[in-house]
């Protein structure tokens, strides 16, 4: 028996003996058996810096955990960085209960494919160490937003109020104060409303159940109230008794009415201009140095109202720095005050018969009947150039687009640009290398087209650059070329009869840039 027993004993010695030795001895290199937990976490200007050791670590430690999946090569991951530290130092004076952390997205593959990171940067935020279900990171990527965004989800997205003085100073400390009259905070219509109020971040949220604050407001029932120091001051929207609270179309609701009657269009105002889910848009072009031009948003204001959450009123002016909306409509400052309306989804745009003034009554008869129907679209286009086929990148405008694209004879490789788009100018270089190098291929045609001042009959285009191929034959034929832009991959594509090899479909370029606005969705670049 003692033979049996002594074995026992000296194991388990030798574990006790292992078990105090110091940390990593012991292991042999790379041995994953075993994994050592780390000690601590490593920061960076106060962000965790995690790999798939201490990840698991950190979120044992930190119950609200937003995580970057970065890459050191990606510019938009550079231009985060620093709000990002930011946003952590916010965290940390506020006394926000969130932490920031970030992971080498390449250097730590196994992380990105668990978390199925396919773009950079990529945010997960993960709650009370759940590893499976993070939350994909919706918010502004500047540090205030990202502040913001995390407040909402780490404490309550809204403040409850129990009585009339707390009422009224939450909706004198914001120009839109949104408050929830629910006769039953624990109703499911509530976490409805509180889960919206986490991602709308550029509102203020309170709710309560008071009787008494329902007889002050003149409430009956549940109904979410859009309080505003602008234009009725209020706008109610009661919650159906039998179907309850519609999440999207209360969100609508609050994006039409927290919008002005008459929003000036500028680069603050322009993502909510974009994201209010209203197709159609009035502008109104104005020079706003002018006393006359200014009297005139009265009118424009008045007829505002009974097209609210149909049209869009928008006022222009037309002496600040706004050259480009002016170009895209095909006008030029000497024309306002003017009107000009379009439908932002079929990009159609329209403009008055005459130079009637601009008042309360022509406005409204305007609007009516583009609504109607009763007036056509109009269609921007230069002139064609004398010299448009002399140089090697072919100039195409709205006359002579077809007759060139759709040749039978010729494959024609296009580029619709802006004059103004980043990328656009970025790859001109690469269109003009293209030109270059298959200038004595008599069947290809190597052109562009400046798609602010030229508006085609066969299709719109939505974003900057576009580019479109048109094979010769017959059929009409459009392919849309969708990979890198420089000249190897161009060429190739040329080469192949406009297709790509399959090993080059994966590469995809930068996203367009918008028509008219900045974009108003987080830019990312792929791996």
């Amino acid at each position: 028996m003692h033979s049996q027993v002594l074995p026992a004993v000296l194991l388990l010695l030798l574990l006790l003996l292992g078990a105090s030795a110091p940390q990593g001895e012991g292991a042999e290199p790379g041995d994953r058996g075993q994994e050592q937990v780390p000690e601590g976490v490593p920061e960076e200007n106060g962000v965790l810096v995690l790999n798939r050791s201490t990840l698991g670590l950190a979120l044992q430690q930190h119950p609200a955990l937003l995580v970057e999946f970065y890459a050191p090569w990606c510019g938009h991951c550079k231009a985060l960085a620093p709000e990002y530290s930011k946003a952590a130092t916010l965290l940390a004076a506020e006394s926000v209960k969130a932490t920031l952390a970030k992971v080498d997205g390449p250097a730590e593959q196994e992380l990105a494919q668990e978390f199925g990171v396919t773009e950079y940067p990529t945010l997960r935020f993960f709650r009370d160490g759940n590893r499976t279900h993070p939350e994909e990171y919706t918010g502004p990527r500047e540090a205030e937003g990202i502040v913001k965004w995390l407040q909402r989800r780490v404490g309550p997205s809204a403040t409850q109020l129990e009585d009339e003085e707390s009422a009224q100073a939450l909706i004198d400390a914001q120009d839109t104060v949104v408050i929830g009259f629910f006769q039953d905070l624990q109703d499911e219509d509530v976490a409805a409303f509180l889960a919206l109020a986490q991602d709308a971040l550029d509102l203020t949220f309170g709710l309560t159940d008071r009787p008494q604050l329902f007889q002050k407001y003149g409430l009956t029932q549940d109904t979410v109230v859009l309080f505003k120091k602008f234009d009725e001051g209020r706008a109610d929207f009661p919650v159906d008794n039998e179907l309850g609270l519609d999440q999207a179309d209360l969100s609508r609701f609050l994006l039409t009415h927290s919008l002005h009657l008459v929003t000036e269009f500028n680069s603050q105002t322009s993502p909510k201009i974009f994201t209010a889910r209203i197709l159609n848009h009035l502008l109104l072009f104005i020079n706003q140095t002018l006393a006359t031009h200014r009297e005139l948003l009265g009118g424009f204001r008045e007829a505002a109202p009974p097209f609210r959450g149909q049209v869009l009123f928008v006022a222009v002016n037309v002496d600040a720095d706004n050259d480009h909306v002016l170009q895209y409509f095909g006008m030029k400052a000497q024309e306002a005050p003017t009107l000009r309306f379009i439908n932002v989804e079929t990009t159609k745009k329209y403009a008055p018969a005459g130079r009637e003034p601009v008042t309360a009554t022509s406005v409204s008869a305007f609007c009516h009947s583009v609504l109607n129907g009763e007036v056509k679209p109009y269609r921007l286009s230069q002139e064609v150039p004398p010299d448009w086929d002399q140089k090697l990148v072919k100039t195409l405008v709205g006359e002579n687009f077809e007759q060139v694209a759709f040749d039978e004879t010729k494959n024609v490789f296009v580029k619709f640009y802006a004059p103004w788009c980043t990328h656009c100018k970025e790859m001109a270089p690469a269109w003009e290398a293209l030109a270059e190098k298959y200038k004595d291929r008599q069947d290809l045609v190597i052109a562009e087209l400046d798609a602010t001042a030229n508006e085609l009959e066969a299709f719109a285009v939505q974003g900057f650059p576009t580019l479109k191929y048109f094979p010769a034959g017959p059929g009409r034929k459009v392919v849309e070329y969708r990979s890198a832009r420089d000249l190897e991959t161009f060429s190739k594509f040329l080469d192949n009869g406009g297709e790509l090899p399959e090993e080059e479909l994966a590469e995809e370029p930068p996203g367009p840039s918008p028509e008219m606005a900045n974009a108003t969705t987080p830019p990312k670049e792929e791996l």
